[in-house]
């Protein structure tokens, strides 16, 4: 279930290089312990990274065999901005070499039109680099002693990564992915925030995608807990996507998390970027669980790489003739010697050896602080399900009135949130069992 990601193919196409990283040449020397630092010798090659990572067509394939035939990307810059630096490198037999290749097939020489590229950047190079710190983000490569190291053990790691926030907050001790489909069943999204919940009261990290519906419900989930969570992007930190989650992306960095992306800030998520992103969301996390997965679901290719990778896979399982648990249970069904099944939260916690640091409450006390009777009650009618005003009103017994009453308190507390007629909650009742 793992998608082909080109690597003997385009390297346009996303592809991701089977070279080891630990084969991309010899290494500069000197600490690796201070992305960013001026003093660090080390600096001159990371910016060349950050400079060749924003190239269009240059993919993990190309760049790897770039690093390999010239040994630094630092000296990939020089020949590129010297007097034949395009033939230089429209010449380099490095990305056709079979030798420089595992499986023997060539990879395709560096074409003209691509050395032109590279030698564009290498002119803009300042201005690139400028572009990325008056974005505040961060650059850690692979050979950095700040690179995770849960996304450095895998095969496929990327060179390099940006980040915004707290580069710390990708090495926490525990961290857990929760990923699901951007159209999740509204018990779906409550059950997300529960698992969001409960990991950062055992003191994991919450490591997601940042899109709509499952993924953004684990990620608020996990700040109103007080957690960490770190957000996996699939395009650049300029051009981020989807832009409605802006605010909670601007929340994740306050609240000493991260968002993460293997791409230049300026890059555009496109289809073939997010089958990487997703090998960077299991890359960072001990586990992967996911929630709800229609059949062809993105979530799903992230649960395939947490197996190709070694780590745990959870599923929650759902009705067997409901589309959105459609994939969940096929991939249960396809991986039962490997994935797991999501039992109950508590055992989730168990399975993952995680321990629960506090008990869950029906609804945190300082939720409740202002709300009458009636508004309890309605609040505690969303947590359990219900989404309509009908169905309020026939559980609760209040008056219709009461019950809309009840539920514009909810929703301008930020408890609850209202969409054509249907509600759910939000907030600190967002992560309420």
């Amino acid at each position: 279930m793992v998608p082909d990601l080109g690597v003997a193919g385009d390297d346009r196409a996303g592809g991701v290089t089977m070279l080891g990283v630990r084969a991309l040449g010899p290494t500069p020397p000197g600490p690796s312990d201070a992305p960013g630092d001026p003093a660090d010798p080390r600096q001159a090659e990371r910016d060349a990274w950050a400079i060749l990572a924003g190239v269009d067509g240059l993919g993990p394939v190309g760049f790897a065999a770039l690093l390999a035939r010239f040994g630094s990307g630092a000296q990939v810059l020089r020949v590129a901005a010297s007097p034949n630096g395009i033939g230089v490198l429209a010449d380099s037999p490095g990305a056709g070499d079979p030798e420089a290749a595992p499986d023997g097939r060539r990879r395709r020489p560096v074409s003209v039109a691509l050395a032109t590229a590279i030698a564009v950047a290498a002119d803009r190079g300042d201005a690139t680099l400028e572009r990325i710190r008056g974005l505040g983000l961060q650059v850690v490569t692979v050979d950095d002693g700040a690179y995770p190291g849960r996304l450095g053990a895998i095969d496929l790691p990327p060179h390099l990564l940006f980040v915004l926030g707290d580069i710390a907050a990708l090495q926490a001790p525990h961290a857990v992915a929760v990923v699901g489909t951007r159209r999740p069943t509204e018990r779906g999204r409550a059950v997300a925030a529960r698992i969001g919940a409960a990991l950062a009261a055992a003191g994991a990290a919450v490591v997601s995608g940042l899109a709509v519906g499952i993924d953004g419900a684990a990620h608020d989930a996990a700040l109103t807990a007080g957690g960490t969570t770190v957000a996996v992007i699939g395009g650049g930190h300029a051009a981020l996507y989807p832009r409605a989650h802006a605010a909670l992306a601007d929340a994740i960095v306050a609240s000493g998390g991260a968002i993460v992306s293997e791409l230049a800030p300026d890059a555009a998520s496109t289809k073939g970027t997010f089958p990487r992103r997703n090998r960077v969301i299991s890359g960072l996390s001990d586990a992967t669980v996911v929630v709800e997965a229609p059949a062809r679901s993105g979530a799903l290719i992230t649960a395939s790489w947490a197996l190709e990778q070694g780590r745990d896979c959870y599923l929650v399982p759902g009705p067997i003739d409901a589309r959105e648990s459609a994939g969940c249970l096929a991939f249960l069904r396809e991986f039962h010697d490997g994935a797991r099944i999501v039992a109950g939260i508590p055992q989730l916690i168990d399975d993952l050896g995680l321990v629960q640091r506090r008990p869950e409450a029906p609804l945190a006390a300082a939720t409740m602080i202002g709300l009458g009777s009636a508004a309890r009650q309605v609040a505690d009618g969303l947590v359990g399900g219900l989404v309509t005003v009908d169905e309020l009103v026939a559980v609760t017994q209040l008056p219709v009135a009461t019950v809309l009453a009840s539920l514009t308190i909810l929703e301008r507390q930020g408890l609850a949130v209202g969409v054509h007629g249907r509600y759910r909650v939000a907030g600190t009742l967002a992560a309420a069992p």
